[in-house]
């Protein structure tokens, strides 16, 4: 055995360990996990934004043609990227047909108040409809392209080949929330763990179901020891930043390449910084915050400015109480975790592994005002219910055409609905979806809170 995959599970054996041996009621450390350093920022954000870690997609005149060309141009790409939206990439394919490939910015950069955060989770997100990528347009797109344009049909293959077998799966009933949970699932269930090569014939059986996640912010990854709400990402993080690269990736050989050029966009990751909240901070208030904060609050989340900490704990569910089937599913749906862990992300000298505990990390909480909705769910549309579990509504919806936030109790400005049913209402009576747990505010006044509140946004 290789001495990083050895490191790796000694490392990931320990913290089992502990996590079985403790009693229930405690948190229990993440423990570190050496990762690569000495890579070039300006590097890592390039490659993010026009990198081709993603090889197939469409071809970029049927893309044109389709969805239109964007004028906003939020990254100031020039060339083909400049008329395509933040969230895809035109790379040449191996056969130098130009493609437009999806890119991390999918999910990890938000517009908000005309502004494109890069770093921020989307919370805008829309799969509860396919209108472009559903089975039938994409045989008839395959069929076109043959006839037409061979050599667009051949760059465009593995992108094709894939959203055929993972579209139907990837349908979220609530606009806002993440399906990158089903992805990846469904991904793994079509490749082989060694080589990575694609198979038509899933390896497994895909649950239904889809359990929904928020996407936490990039910024907050370099306090962190371990990736993902429930800590299961633990390891090199470099190979799970990857794991978006089973898209289209044809073999291992392949994923070397990519996986070459995570310490760059670590290295960009880490260098990112919250936004500053841009209204007036009472900061005689903010100060009382503080003080409530770190006796209340830094045990779990960690202390902020002079003498910063931050403890990494996972917190058990029978403590947090939050929904508990983000990080159940680990355990009654192990197929996933099982294929990682033989894998060829968790071989090498770098490797990586998942890690399944019954609890949430308590996330740093940096940027955390431009960060809703809130819990691993994204389940609470403001800062004042999170605090406040009585005011927290059962059904709430918000705009996404014109998305408005409220600054005072710091979220979403949203409307409180009397039943689901709905893809643009917030059912909390949906599995995986719930809204309870994290009471710990609950014992605050209402003065104390509106402190707390305060001091938040300083962070």
């Amino acid at each position: 055995m290789k001495k990083g995959v050895l490191l790796t599970v000694i490392v990931c054996s320990i913290a089992l360990c502990a996590y079985l041996t403790r009693p229930a009621a405690d948190p229990i450390p993440i423990p570190t996990a050496t990762q690569r350093t000495g890579g070039d920022s300006a590097k890592g954000y390039e490659y993010l934004v026009s990198g081709d870690y993603i090889r197939s997609g469409l071809p970029y005149g049927l893309f044109l043609s389709g969805f239109g060309a964007d004028n906003h141009n939020y990254l100031g790409r020039t060339g083909m990227n400049a008329k395509i939206p933040h969230s895809f990439t035109a790379i040449k394919a191996a056969n130098n047909e130009v493609v437009v490939a999806p890119n991390c910015l999918q999910c990890h950069a938000q517009v908000f108040d005309g502004v494109l955060i890069v770093g921020l989770g989307n919370s805008g997100a829309d799969f509860t409809k396919n209108k472009t990528f559903n089975p039938k347009n994409i045989q008839l797109t395959e069929k076109m392209l043959k006839l037409l344009s061979p050599k667009s049909y051949a760059a465009a293959a593995a992108f094709l080949q894939t959203t055929k077998a993972v579209t139907p799966h990837l349908y979220a009933p609530i606009q806002g929330v993440n399906v990158a949970n089903k992805l990846a699932g469904v991904l793994a269930a079509h490749r082989d763990p060694l080589t990575l090569k694609w198979s038509d014939t899933a390896s497994f059986t895909i649950p239904d179901g889809m359990v929904p996640t928020d996407t936490p912010p990039w910024w907050n990854l370099r306090k962190k020891n371990a990736m993902f709400y429930s800590a299961l990402g633990q390891g090199d993080f470099g190979r799970m930043l990857m794991a978006s690269n089973l898209l289209t990736v044809a073999d291992s050989s392949e994923a070397r390449q990519v996986d070459g050029h995570m310490p760059d966009v670590l290295a960009y990751i880490y260098s990112l910084q919250p936004p500053k909240y841009p209204k007036t901070i009472d900061q005689t208030l903010a100060t009382k915050g503080m003080a409530l904060f770190e006796t209340k609050c830094s045990g779990c989340h960690g202390k902020y400015g002079q003498g910063e900490s931050y403890p990494n704990l996972l917190i058990p569910g029978s403590i947090i109480k939050t929904d508990s089937l983000l990080f159940s599913v680990n355990y009654t749906q192990p197929q996933l975790v099982d294929w990682f862990n033989r894998s060829w992300f968790a071989g090498g000298s770098h490797p990586a592994r998942l890690v399944p505990m019954r609890g949430y990390i308590a996330p740093p909480l940096d940027g955390i005002w431009i960060t809703a909705p809130y819990l691993h769910n994204g389940s609470v549309p403001t800062l004042e219910a999170l605090l406040n579990s009585k005011t927290r509504p059962t059904y709430w919806s918000r705009s996404f055409e014109k998305p408005q936030y409220d600054y005072e109790n710091v979220g979403w400005v949203y409307t409180v609905e009397k039943e689901g049913g709905s893809t643009s209402v917030y059912d909390t009576k949906q599995a995986g979806y719930g809204n309870g747990g994290h009471y710990f505010g609950d014992a605050l006044s209402d003065g104390e809170r509106k402190a707390v509140i305060e001091y938040l946004k300083t962070l």
